[in-house]
C-alpha cells in the first residue's frame, strides 16, 4: 500500500512538472507571437536566434551530464554488479542518442 502511494505520488510529481513545462513554453510562444507581430515574424526572430538557442542547449546538457556523472558515481558504488553497468551504459546510450536526434532535427529544419 505504502509503495503504490509512493509510485502515485511520484508519477504526479512528473506529471505536475510536464504539464508545468508545457505551460510554460505555450505562454513564453505566446508571448513572443505577441511581441512580435505574428507567427510568421516569431519564427524568422527563432530563426535569428538560433546560435544562442544552440549555445543554451549546450549548457543544459552539459548540466545534465555534470548532474548524470554524480548519479552514475553514486549508482555505480551502491550497486558494482554487472547488471547495474550494463543498465546504466543502456541508458546513458540512449541518452546521447535522443540529444543526437533532436540536435539532428533542430539542424535539418
Amino acid at each position: 500500500m505504502l509503495l503504490r502511494r509512493t509510485l502515485s505520488w511520484r508519477a504526479l510529481k512528473v506529471v505536475a512538472w510536464v504539464l508545468a513545462a508545457l505551460a510554460v513554453t505555450v505562454v513564453v510562444n505566446l508571448v513572443g507571437i505577441r511581441l512580435v507581430g505574428d507567427i510568421a515574424a516569431w519564427e524568422r526572430w527563432l530563426g535569428s536566434h538560433r546560435g544562442v538557442f544552440f549555445a543554451w542547449r549546450l549548457c543544459l546538457y552539459a548540466g545534465v551530464a555534470w548532474a548524470w556523472w554524480s548519479m552514475h558515481r553514486r549508482v555505480r558504488a551502491r550497486e558494482p554488479d554487472r547488471a547495474a553497468r550494463a543498465r546504466l551504459w543502456r541508458v546513458e546510450l540512449a541518452a546521447v542518442l535522443t540529444v543526437l536526434t533532436f540536435e539532428t532535427a533542430v539542424l535539418l529544419r
